[in-house]
């Protein structure tokens, strides 16, 4: 019995030293610059170069706004795309246990009953037979020894696939936390909008009515009430898009929250949320290397490497091992009785000899492994220019911001004087319908301006990295879950 334990002993140790023809992975170096744009639009001031890295700091330490941290919290509680995102990394977790146990036999235990009988001219003795056959046993059948890595090549790439799947659920959470943030932001300006909008409406009666006592006394044309009615009613019909708008916005922010967010949750005004903290680029656009959706990107990379070593072992022979021990007796009563045991094993191997679609499925997986590479690489050029961009707006924000201020001012006076000019008879009622209307206009900018700023400190952080972390687990980079 020694012999047939020394046979399996040995059969194993191959099986864990069994080599892998997949190639030695090597990361593609980032087809992208060392460093982020510099220049006059990437200027950024001394309190930005100093703070944190968006990679190192929690969305709840980002976000200064309490009321937004809770709808953001309801989001991450509710969400259907975070739950579903969430859900995928279990099934890929499964599906590498599947492939990982195929290097481990898959052990069965068994019983059998045969009663069979024999009719007289049939039987060696003439006479009819009846025969009974009992077994029980316990074995595997069917365990391919991996000499050649073909199911640890299969089994790395199931991995490799579980740890994308699990930045794929990150990158998930870093998009709907940017998603949820920017739709309340969107929603508080079109608050100050509609407020905007009241407030012109009101001036735009008040003129009506100065034009109106003046027709009255003789001193405007009938044109001058006209024109000024057409004014209220371009303000009523804007007056009615802003509501329209914030119905919109709520039901945006709904659907990212999963679920209806309480009224006293919803915001004010831009000018009643608190900014978002202060964040920096970094010192190297590596820092991106540490984005979820690369790092997703390189583990698909690193399973198509494992996939190659799969197709190369399909050249090789394939070893597979049977072995059963049991108990057999022909009367029941007498099937574990000392004396009744049996066992038996056997070894076949398959040796390809001839077989076109072995060398298709290589060339398939090589191909495979350059169109990932492909793609890690678009994935990191594509994060690079999301990242200049966000930095050349906030480099040029703030500036636009104070001019559009200067100018709302200058129109503000010009409306003011316009109003005089008219009142004294010494303009139109036209110059004062243009200063209204480019007053308006510049005031809605001036909101627009703002919600680009704050909306722009969103998508940097989003770009950078941040919004995935958990208070508890700041930073980011390779996965370090334990697969159980």
């Amino acid at each position: 019995m020694n012999k047939h334990v020394y046979f399996l002993t040995a059969a194993t140790a191959a099986l864990l030293t069994g080599c892998s023809m997949a190639p030695d992975y090597e990361r593609p170096p980032a087809p992208i610059p060392a460093d982020f744009p510099e220049g006059g639009a990437y200027q950024a001031d001394d309190a930005v170069s100093s703070a944190p890295a968006a990679g190192h700091l929690p969305w709840a330490e980002f976000y200064t706004d309490s009321k937004l941290r809770e709808v953001i919290t309801l989001s991450l509680e509710n969400n259907r795309d975070l739950r579903v995102a969430t859900l995928n990394i279990e099934r890929m977790r499964a599906l590498y246990n599947i492939e990982r146990s195929a290097l481990l036999p898959t052990v069965n235990a068994g019983a059998s009953a045969d009663r069979a009988r024999t009719p007289a001219d049939l039987s060696y003795s003439n006479t009819s037979v009846t025969a009974s056959q009992y077994s029980a046993d316990f074995g595997f059948a069917s365990w391919e020894l991996d000499l050649f890595g073909r199911i640890r090549s299969m089994s790395d790439a199931a991995l490799q696939e579980y740890f994308a799947t699990e930045q794929a659920s990150r990158s998930v959470q870093t998009m709907l936390v940017s998603q949820v943030a920017t739709a309340y932001l969107t929603l508080a300006a079109d608050q100050a909008r509609l407020e905007l909008a009241k407030t012109t409406l009101k001036t735009r009666e008040d003129a009506l009515d100065l034009v109106t006592r003046r027709y009255d006394r003789g001193l405007s044309p009938l044109l001058d009430v006209h024109r000024a009615q057409a004014q209220v009613d371009a303000a009523q019909v804007s007056l009615v898009t802003f509501v329209q708008l914030i119905a919109v916005d709520k039901n945006a922010l709904n659907l990212l929250a999963g679920t209806t967010v309480p009224a006293d949750l919803l915001p004010g005004d831009l000018d009643s949320i608190e900014p978002p903290a202060p964040i920096s680029a970094g010192v190297s656009s590596l820092v991106l290397l540490n984005r979820p959706d690369i790092i997703e990107a390189e583990h698909k990379l690193m399973a198509a490497n494992a996939n190659i070593g799969a197709a190369r072992a399909a050249f090789f022979p394939r070893i597979s091992l049977t072995a059963a021990a049991g108990t057999a007796s022909s009367d029941l009563s007498g099937l574990f009785k000392s004396g009744q045991g049996m066992w038996a094993y056997g070894a076949q191997i398959t040796m390809p000899i001839f077989d076109p679609r072995t060398w298709a499925a290589v060339r398939v997986s090589e191909a495979d492994k350059k169109i990932a590479i492909a793609q890690y690489e678009q994935v990191i050029q594509s994060s690079f220019r999301e990242v200049a961009d966000a930095l050349a707006v906030r480099g040029t924000i703030l500036q636009q911001l104070e001019a559009q201020r200067e100018f709302v001012q200058s129109e503000s006076e010009v409306n003011r004087l316009s109003n005089v000019r008219y009142v004294r008879g010494l303009d139109s009622y036209l110059s004062v319908l243009d200063s209204e209307r480019e007053l308006y206009a510049a005031q809605l900018e001036l909101v627009s301006l703002e919600l680009v700023r704050l909306s722009n400190q969103v998508k940097l952080y989003a770009v950078l990295g941040g919004g995935w972390q958990p208070l508890d687990e700041p930073g980011g980079g390779e996965s370090d879950a334990v697969v159980n």
